[in-house]
């Protein structure tokens, strides 16, 4: 085992190896193609070439083709196999010793839960589909979660379109605003028991863990403000990604979250992803 476990370890000792890892990590369980890598990291297309295949190599990442272009993911089974080992023989089979440095856990991360959930929802502008998921959960969850949401470089002001479309469905719009995710990592923000990226480039953004272990997952939906054409071609493009969260969030509210403990959660959370992305292809 040593002679699988000790490479992965030192391909992953290499900085900038380790941050492609911790990014398809961030996104898992999406494949992510070279290009939007290169661009997300800021890396040369041949320094990243040379980084996914040692990557690859190690064993720790996964590669398939799409038409011409490349996309990677991490292999996880690798992954669960060598933090495994760290955990059975580097701490003895004791997490104690190897428990993250914040010893909080969230409060109602599986059982025993006594207040609402808190989920946080993030994407780059906050402006349309942080807006659509944090509503939607608030009226699908009621009494169970409380939903917030936040832009990692949020919009001066909410999309017209996302405005409208919400309104019509009959949504409660008065107390929405676009926000940014630095109101949530002060020391008197609500803990989180489950963080999710609806974006690509706020899932690509290298943001400091979440205080308490929350449960993250990654929903990417294609940004509706980015269509093109006529008014009506627009707000045909903001109803997709509102009726594409709608689904999500379904589904997500139909878990039996106060009886699942976290490893659960986080299967069902991946598995909601997975869900997602078939549905796409």
């Amino acid at each position: 085992m040593e002679n699988i476990i000790a490479p992965r370890l030192t391909t992953l000792g290499h900085p900038q190896r380790l941050a492609v890892f911790r990014l398809l990590m961030r996104r898992h369980p999406d494949d992510v193609p070279a290009g939007e890598l290169a661009e997300a990291l800021a890396l040369p297309a041949s320094t990243l070439s040379a980084y996914l295949a040692t990557l690859t190599q190690a064993g720790l990442l996964r590669q398939h083709r799409v038409g011409t272009s490349l996309r990677y993911g991490v292999a996880m089974e690798a992954v669960r196999e060598m933090f495994d080992y760290l955990m059975l023989d580097c701490c003895r089979g004791r997490p104690e010793l190897c428990a993250p440095a914040d010893p909080k856990p969230a409060e109602n991360a599986g059982r025993g839960s006594r207040r609402p959930f808190n989920v946080l929802f993030l994407c780059s502008g906050n402006s349309a589909r942080s807006i659509f998921a944090e509503t939607l959960l608030r009226d699908l969850g009621a009494g169970r979660f409380t939903a917030f949401s936040a832009g990692t470089r949020p919009q001066s002001s909410l999309n017209p379109f996302a405005v409208e479309l919400l309104h019509s469905k009959g949504h409660d719009i008065g107390l929405l605003r676009s926000k940014s995710v630095a109101e949530f990592n002060r020391p008197d923000a609500p803990l989180m028991d489950f963080v999710f990226t609806v974006c690509d480039q706020a899932a690509n953004e290298d943001c400091p863990a979440w205080p308490g272990q929350p449960v993250t997952g990654h929903w990417g939906i294609p940004d509706p403000a980015q269509a093109k054409g006529t008014d009506a071609e627009k707000a045909l493009a903001f109803q997709r990604a509102y009726g594409s969260l709608s689904r999500l969030i379904s589904t997500f509210t139909s878990l039996s979250v106060e009886s699942l403990d976290r490893l659960a959660l986080q299967n069902a959370v991946d598995d909601i992803a997975l869900n997602r992305t078939k549905d796409t292809l």
